[in-house]
């Protein structure tokens, strides 16, 4: 069973239902949506590094997922998008449990999404890739569109934010990958749709105040009361909303220091790795030379025993500290549950886990991710350890440089000693 070129077959079979039955309709559930799914998917399962069985399954079940919107299916179109995809599978001969996965997959996507294993989880989460992304804007208007087309009635812009919004709370990404990746940018988008929704609900009341004042309402007592409680409920509202504008955001302060951090750390260990193996390479060199011309010259100038000694142990001294500035610790590469529950093991690290299934290693993330405390924690032992390394590394290092440094130019002064005060006598 060649995957790559069912899974092509798969696109171009369910392009040709777009271009032969077109569906103005459908600006948002058309081929673009489906191709952007197929690409969120590859992408999680990039991640995952599925088997190629497992790459079939999820990248058929997207290429299938929508297209009973296609065909005038709008409640049931996961249905007959299965039943779509059985038939084509069928005709490319997969075996029958394949099958059974893709449409599980495809039924997966039934709101709400209710996934069962991995491969179901990456294509429910490639479904509903774009909430988490800076594109939720466009493809929220697009849907809107789309739903206007399809009901024949417009749709008011804070009715559409609410249910808008009221989806991005109440879904979550199944993946650790995706909760990883798009968690934030979904949060911004909510924090957007907030943002929006209470403009829209202080322009709607306006216009009440502004339409009931038009037709001569009378201010009672009991009106005046209440105005002046709404004046008060507002005035508060403004000052909390001022408060928490001019709060610190320590969230993403937080988290461009680590990743700054970490990335410095980074680029320092490659520079210390660059030295160190210049003085490998320039020491190895040296050696070679020493060893294969001067060492046979030596019966013939006994006086430069002593100098290229000095010179072949500055050397050798220089490429042991230089190895041991870029030679790598590994550790046992295993935690266990009780690490997990006493927050003991850092998983960013790879010598940590290195030795544990993808299984083992998913569940200790995603059991990490649900407690920012342990999160940061670990960020913090990340950093703190690779400065341990660096420390260490360039503590060699500036020892191989001193010992290169002062070894040469104390082996040059002996060539020089040798030659002049104690020629060769013939």
């Amino acid at each position: 069973m060649q995957t790559g070129l069912i899974i092509e077959a798969a696109g171009s079979y369910v392009a040709k239902q777009y271009q032969e039955r077109p569906h103005p309709n459908l600006v948002y559930h058309n081929l673009e949506h489906t191709k952007l799914v197929v690409a969120a998917a590859q992408q999680i399962a990039a991640h995952y590094r599925l088997a190629d069985n497992d790459l079939l399954v999820v990248c058929v079940a997207c290429w299938f997922h929508d297209l009973g919107y296609l065909m005038g299916e709008t409640k049931m179109h996961e249905e007959k998008g299965a039943e779509m995809a059985r038939e084509f599978l069928n005709v490319q001969q997969i075996p029958e449990n394949v099958q059974q996965q893709v449409v599980g997959c495809i039924m997966a996507t039934k709101m709400p999404q209710n996934p069962q294993n991995l491969l179901e989880e990456i294509v429910c989460d490639a479904d509903l890739f774009h909430l988490g992304t800076k594109e939720f804007k466009e493809r929220s208007r697009l849907l809107r569109q789309e739903m206007e087309l399809t009901l024949q009635k417009e749709i008011p812009g804070a009715v559409w934010n609410a249910g808008s919004l009221r989806l991005q709370e109440s879904h979550h990404y199944f993946t650790a990958y995706c909760k990883a990746l798009l968690q934030q940018q979904k949060e911004e988008n909510i924090a957007k749709l907030k943002s929006k929704l209470d403009k829209q609900e202080e322009k709607a009341q306006k216009k009440e105040k502004a339409a009931a004042k038009k037709e001569g309402h009378i201010a009672s007592p009991a009106d005046n009361g209440n105005l002046a409680t709404i004046k008060e409920e507002k005035k508060g509202k403004e000052e909390k909303k001022k408060e928490k504008e001019k709060e610190p955001k320590p969230g993403r302060g937080v988290e461009t220091m680590f990743r700054t951090t970490s990335t410095n750390h980074i680029r320092l260990s490659s520079m210390a790795d660059s030295k160190a193996h210049i003085m490998i390479s320039v020491n190895s060199i040296i050696i070679s030379v020493i060893l294969g011309v001067l060492f046979r010259r030596l019966e013939d100038y006994p006086n430069l025993i002593i100098p290229a000694f000095i010179f072949l142990l500055t050397g050798v001294l220089t490429i042991i500290f230089s190895v041991l500035a870029t030679r790598p610790n590994i550790n046992i590469g295993k935690f266990t549950k009780a690490d997990i529950d006493s927050k003991k093991t850092n998983l960013l690290f790879f010598g940590n886990f290195h030795q544990m299934s993808l299984e083992e290693y998913t569940w200790g993330m995603t059991e990490m991710m649900k407690d920012s405390e342990y999160v940061y924690g670990s960020m913090i032992q990340d950093i703190y350890h690779l400065g341990v390394v660096l420390g260490k590394k360039y503590k060699q290092l500036r020892i191989a440089y001193n010992i290169f440094m002062f070894g040469l130019i104390i082996s040059v002064l002996a060539f020089l000693i040798a030659a002049l005060f104690f020629p060769v006598k013939n």
